[in-house]
This record gives structure tokens, C-alpha cells and sequence, in this order.
């Protein structure tokens, strides 16, 4: 007979978690299911896109049920696949919420900033001894990405944003504005670009970026009346910092946007073209963005610095327009 306060041994693996499938598996399948596209979750969880699919077909696998019909341009969820998502979703996001406040509690992590490719080269990085010789003691990561970061999700402190006024947050705070001129080396010696035949023999350096056309030299061409200019040649690129690059290298004219390039100009490595202004103003400024309502001490110093640095710099917009 058996005493009734004896207690059972506890198994050494509980049978519920063995059964689980794996948590990779059930973050792809989250993933599909916030953006129901492969594609964008693929890219949220920086894999690929056969890699996201194959996690997701292990997972029904395992589980022995279909989650997801495919339909030639859209997928949606199977009531198994619905009922499945709205609980593991919730689920990853407590998992996700507790593990950010065990980081913070255990150590002060670094502070995140994120900007696009063009921005974290050109603006940050040149700044960088400067931030670490008036913060000396706080850490700082920079996130370089074209895309707009879900700064939650993707543990982001700060992001400086690029866009119109009409899109930036209710709360993002404006750092600059842009100007556009045409930025060369010296030993190129253009004297100016204010006609087609100035443009003859000049090599035009071009972003393509589809959804900036104001960076790209047929909007800027077209605003003052040089559509039909034929330059010597055009180089194309896909970052702005490329252009950048290939401008330094005396390899033609860019696009400079005068915010971002003030320490070439200072340096003497770039220098403005004249030109005929622009007969519009710009729309697009570079904004500030928190994460948090109440953020960190040391997130508080970077932001901080961050508008120092922005108001410093402003000046280089006001140059150029009276270049």
C-alpha cells in the first residue's frame, strides 16, 4: 500500500515539452503569419525564403496538420493554422518581452542606433571618435539597414529616419533638413553645371533608388530645364555611399546631399558645383525616433549628442544653398 503523503519521482523530461515542436520552427510560422508573406518574413528573420518555407513545412509536418493554404499570390491561414498562430504569437511576444527585461536587468546593454546604409557611412561612422571621447562609457551598436526596423521587435534604442514631414512619427523629433548640389573632387575643376553643354563631358554618378527619384540626376536635370542633356557617361549605383565613394575617387559628379558630406566639404575632398538652384523646396528631412517613452540614462546621453551633432551640422545646408 502505498502512504498517502508519498510523492511520485518527477520524470527527468517532461512529456508536454518533448512533444513541442522546435522554437525555430514556430518562429518562422509566427513570422508568415504577422506579414502572411514568405518574402517579408524572410527577410524579418534575415534568412531566405526557401529556408522560412521549409520551416514552416517542418512544422505542419510535425504536427501532422496543414497551417497555411498557398494560393498563387496570397496565403491564409487553416482554422488549425489560425487557432495555432494566435497562441504561439502571443507566446513569442511574452518569451520575447521577458528575455529584453532579463538583458536589461543583468547588464546595461549597448545602445542601438539604427539608420540606413547612407546615413550610418557617411553621418555616424566619421562621428564615432567623437561620441566615444564625450561618452566614454557607454557602448553603442550601429545597425545599418535600408529598411524601416521595427525597433521593438528588433531591440532598437534610437533610428534616425529619412522622409517628408507628413510621414514621420507623432513623435520623432526633426535633426535636419536636406540640400541637394552637385558635389565633385577639386582635381576635377568644374567650373559649373548650369547648361547641356557644360554636362558634355562630365560623368554623371547615379543612385537608383526608385523610391527617391529627388536623389536621381534625371529629376534633378529635369527640374531646371536639362532634360536633354547628354553627359559624357553615367555610373550607376545601388548605395549612396558607393556614389559617395566613386565622387572621392574623381570618377564624376554626384548628387551631394550637403547634410550628410560636411566633413568632406570641411576637408577639402568634395567641393560644391554651381548650379542653378532648385525651384522647389525639398520635402525630405532626417528625423529621430525612440524607441522607448522612458528610455535609458545612456540612451538619453546618445540622443542627446545626437542633436549636438545635428545642429552642428546644419550649417552645411545653409552653405550650400548660397554656393
Amino acid at each position: 500500500m502505498r502512504a498517502k503523503n508519498a510523492k511520485s519521482a518527477p520524470s527527468a523530461r517532461p512529456p508536454a515539452l518533448a512533444r513541442l515542436p522546435a522554437l525555430d520552427l514556430l518562429r518562422g510560422f509566427v513570422a508568415v503569419g504577422r506579414r502572411m508573406s514568405v518574402t517579408l518574413a524572410a527577410q524579418d528573420l534575415f534568412l531566405t525564403q526557401s529556408a522560412v518555407s521549409r520551416q514552416v513545412a517542418a512544422l505542419e509536418a510535425a504536427i501532422g496538420v496543414p497551417l497555411l493554404q498557398r494560393h498563387h499570390r496570397a496565403i491564409t491561414f487553416t482554422p488549425a493554422g489560425r487557432q495555432l498562430f494566435d497562441t504561439a504569437d502571443a507566446a513569442l511576444n511574452a518569451i520575447a518581452h521577458c528575455v529584453q527585461q532579463v538583458r536589461q536587468a543583468g547588464a546595461e546593454r549597448p545602445v542601438t542606433i539604427s539608420a540606413s546604409v547612407g546615413v550610418t557611412g557617411l553621418w555616424l561612422l566619421p562621428r564615432l571618435t567623437q561620441l566615444q571621447a564625450a561618452l566614454p562609457d557607454v557602448e553603442v551598436r550601429l545597425s545599418a539597414d535600408n529598411r524601416l526596423n521595427d525597433l521593438h521587435r528588433e531591440d532598437i534604442d534610437l533610428a534616425i529616419r529619412y522622409c517628408p514631414a507628413p510621414d514621420a512619427p507623432a513623435d520623432a523629433e526633426p535633426l535636419f533638413g536636406e540640400t541637394i548640389a552637385p558635389v565633385a573632387h577639386p582635381d576635377l575643376a568644374l567650373a559649373a553645371l548650369n547648361s547641356a553643354r557644360s554636362l558634355r563631358g562630365v560623368h554623371l554618378l547615379e543612385l537608383d533608388d526608385a523610391a527617391h527619384p529627388q536623389l536621381g540626376w534625371q529629376h534633378w536635370l529635369a527640374q531646371r530645364g536639362l532634360a536633354g542633356a547628354r553627359p559624357a557617361g553615367v555610373l550607376h549605383f545601388n548605395q549612396y555611399d558607393q556614389v559617395i565613394q566613386a565622387a572621392l575617387a574623381g570618377q564624376g559628379v554626384a548628387l551631394g546631399r550637403l547634410e550628410l558630406l560636411r566633413r568632406q566639404r570641411d576637408q577639402g575632398l568634395l567641393r560644391i558645383i554651381p548650379a542653378k538652384a532648385s525651384p522647389a523646396p525639398l520635402a525630405h528631412a532626417y528625423w529621430l525616433l525612440h524607441a522607448a517613452q522612458a528610455p535609458r540614462p545612456a540612451v538619453t546621453r546618445v540622443a542627446q549628442w545626437i542633436r549636438e551633432q545635428a545642429a552642428a551640422g546644419r550649417e552645411a545646408g545653409e552653405a550650400g544653398q548660397t554656393a
